[in-house]
Order: structure tokens, then sequence, then C-alpha cells
């Protein structure tokens, strides 16, 4: 209960403080404040050891987001409570202690850090970019290494504290090199890696040469088992003999080449390639891609993949089959893949100024795969957005990924699958929300249900 008090004292703190400075006319920053009244579903952390309890519990969500914004620099924070009420009056709540003290396994840094939903400095493309907190969309160059990786799997239960840092050379008159650089988790720094490029030809003036560009990429992972061990899987049969979790690590380099070919408002093309190294087993790809009439997407590949070889090893889901790709990649006996070539298509459209956006993925290989090789079989992922203005108040966002594809059947059928959507509906200051998250989980605890769903209903005020 005190911790209760003392986490309300601190919501009525800032909602205050926040309040007072956009009182202050003139000074240049702006300030906003949301507040969020709602319920969540989270998993029960008592089951599966006590068959008899519900696989979630329900709680309701009182929170601030508090944003601060001047020139390119912006700042939000996630500042909410998941409460309870107990007791036969339902005169007394308490709060998710997940969401306050460390569960075993995890540091103070990696329960406090994501307390910063975000910090940004400029945009993606500009010389200078960074961003701090989720990252939706992690890429380094062609994204055959590092390709759309998100470390916002674990919402609502865990939220992940990351970074996204691009260094052009142009910022310093130097237009030469660039950096490009990422980790997943900043209280963790399991997941990091870097990219570096150049543009040998851009001092010539040759109009497509001159932004020709190639780059190395090298990305780790220390902890390829440290989410899983925490939710309590077995680990032991993804690990090659003689090796303990703990020694496991992954580290996949490669050279990439980008040279754009057009850029008019009918159409844009660029070619680009890569080759890459993960553990000895190499792989590479050619492909094109661009938009038409500056609103269809569009690309493809021609894919060559080695022995146990994982084209865009760190994808979205990454988070979730750890494990899994470790055994692939360390050669772990039971698993792996034999050499093949494979094929990937990207197809889409952008209406309306980026206001109704759809777009689609799907690889697999020429020819025919086991059941077992997950990573081989066809795999598909698929977003939608709806901005808000086109339906009235209403907005949407919905993803669909889906592994392991076999027939027909298989493209609605959860297994391997991550699905999420999200309904908003806006009058005036106030939105409603209806959230809902489904995940295959690949690797439960002993007795412990694959599917986890959450889902919550939220209502937000933003204030100012």
């Amino acid at each position: 209960m005190r911790l209760c008090t003392a986490g309300l004292l601190l919501l009525a703190f800032l909602a205050a403080s926040a309040a007072g400075a956009q009182e202050s006319p003139g000074t240049g920053p702006d300030f906003g404040l949301g507040i969020t009244i709602g319920a969540t579903s989270f998993p029960n952390p008592a089951y599966p050891a006590d068959p008899d309890a519900d696989r979630t519990i329900t709680y309701q969500t009182l929170g601030l987001t508090p944003e601060f914004a001047l020139g390119k620099f912006g700042m939000g924070l996630d500042l909410t409570l998941n409460y309870t009420f107990t007791g036969g009056d339902g005169s007394e709540f308490e709060l998710r202690r997940e969401d306050w003290i460390p569960p075993e396994g995890m540091t103070i840094l990696e329960l406090y850090l994501p307390k910063i939903r975000y910090l940004r400095w400029a945009q993606k493309g500009d010389p200078l970019y960074v961003l701090l907190g989720s990252v939706d969309h992690g890429v380094l160059g062609n994204g055959f290494i590092m390709g759309g990786y998100t470390n916002t799997q674990f919402l609502p239960e865990r939220r992940l504290f990351g970074l996204s840092l691009d260094v052009d050379g142009a910022l310093f008159g130097f237009p030469y090199v660039g950096v490009e650089s990422f980790a997943a988790n900043l209280a963790l720094f399991d997941l990091i890696g870097g990219r570096l490029f150049v543009r040998p030809l851009i001092g010539t003036g040759v109009p497509i040469l001159r932004n020709l560009q190639l780059g190395t990429t090298v990305v780790a992972d220390r902890k390829p088992f440290h989410y899983a061990r925490q939710e309590g899987a077995i680990v032991s049969d993804y690990l090659p003999p003689g090796l303990t979790a703990d020694e496991a690590s992954v580290v996949i380099w490669g050279a990439d080449v980008r040279q754009p070919i057009l850029a008019t408002p009918v159409i844009s093309l660029a070619a680009f390639g890569d080759y890459v190294n993960q553990n000895r087993h190499s792989g590479g790809m050619v492909g094109a891609g661009g938009r038409l009439f500056g609103v269809v997407t569009y690309g493809g590949q021609i894919r060559f993949l080695g022995e146990n070889f994982i084209p865009v090893y760190f994808d979205k889901t990454y988070d979730l089959y750890r494990p899994l790709k470790y055994a692939v990649y360390s050669g772990a006996p039971g698993f792996g893949t034999d050499p093949y070539v494979g094929w990937f298509a990207t197809a889409g459209f952008s209406l309306l100024d980026d206001r109704l956006v759809f777009g689609t993925e799907v690889s697999g290989p020429f020819g025919g795969a086991e059941s077992d090789e997950t990573f081989k079989l066809p795999h598909l992922r698929a977003s939608f957005m709806l901005a808000e203005g086109l339906v009235g108040g209403f907005s949407l966002q919905a993803t669909y990924d889906k592994r392991g594809i076999e027939s027909l059947a298989d493209l609605v059928d959860p297994e391997n699958s991550v699905i999420g959507a999200r309904v908003n509906y806006r009058i005036e200051s106030a939105t409603i929300s209806l959230v809902y998250d489904l995940r295959y989980d690949p690797f439960p605890a002993p007795g412990d249900s694959p599917w986890i769903v959450t889902s919550r209903i939220e209502s937000a005020i933003t204030l100012f």
C-alpha cells in the first residue's frame, strides 16, 4: 500500500510540474501531457506452477505520458501504474510487483530505464539521428543481417530501452563516410551492432555512380538465451554438446553494396547486394526495389544460402526465436538446413500522404522444405495502417507475422504467428483504444501454454 501511495504521489507531482512548465509562454519548448485509464491483461506468474490459477490477470491501469520537445529534440516518459483491488470490500489495492521490483534475473536498469519511453534527435535519414527507448524498425544497411528488428515484442509486460544512432559524414562536410549503430537493450548490451559505409565516388559528380554505397556490418548477440531462461524455458536442447547457455554467443558480419539507379516522381529504383558470414557458414543475395508513381512499393531478391544459414537473422520476431536460431547457427544436434536458393518479394502501397499504408513481405525456398526447417519454409509479414481523419476519428494499426507456411491453411493458423492490432477512436482530446496482441512462444516453460495473449482497453485524455 505504501508503494502504491508513493507511486500516485509521483504521478501527481509530475503532472503538476509539467502543467507549470506549460504555463510559461514564449520560452520555445513544447510540453504535452496525457492521462491513460483502462485495463490490461498480463500473463499470470503463478501459472503453470498452480494449474488452478488463471493464465492471465487483469489489472486496472493509470498512467501519465508527459512529453517534451525543443527543436529536433524530443522526450517522452511512460509512468504507468497497474493495480488491482483486493479485500472483501474492494477498499484496498496493490500494484503489479513486476513493474517496480525486478524479478529474478532482471537488473534495476532493465526495469527502470524503460520508464523513459523515448529520447529522440532528428529523424531517420538526417545526418545525425538518435533514438533511445522503444525501437520499432531496426535496420542496418540493406537489412540482410538486421532487418525490421523491434525491441517491443515483450510489451506490455516488459519494455526494453534500446538505441538507434546514425551519423553521416555530411554532418562534418565529409560525405564520403557514415556510421549506423544499434543496441536492443542498453541496460544489458546483449544485442549490439554497427555498419560503416563509404561513398567512394560521391566527389566525381557522375549522376548515378556518385551515390554508390559500400558497407560492412557486424552484429553480435552476447546473451541469446537471456529472455528464454527468465521465462523458465528449458534451453539445453538448443545447445551443442559441451556448451552452456552462459557461454553461447552469436557474431555475424558481412559486406554490402547499394546503387541507386532511378529517382524520378514516376519511378525510383535501387539495386543492392550482400555477402554475409554466420559462424563459418555464408550466404548472399542480390536484389532491387523502389516505388512506382510515389504510391506503390516493390522489391525482390534472389538469395544464395549456405548450410545452416538464416537470412535476416535479426528480424522483427528475433527476440521470440533466439534459442531456436542459435541452435541452427551453432549446428546443435537435430537442427540445421541444407544449402539452398531462396527468394524474397515485397509489395505494398502508400496513399493520401502516407495516411493509408499496406505492406507485405514473403520469402521462401525454390523447391520444397521439410516441416522441421522453420527458417527455410515460407515466411509472411504484413502490416496495415489507417491514419486518423480518413474515417472520422477512427485509426487502426495491424500486423501479422507468420512462419513455417506449408499450405494455404497455414496462413490462418496462429502457430508460429505474432499478431497485433490497435483500434483508436478520438473525440476532441479524448481517445479510446482497444489493443490486442497474440504471440506464439516456441519455448514455453514445462506445462505452460505456447499461446501468450494480452489485451487492454484504455481511455487517454490529452491535457495539453
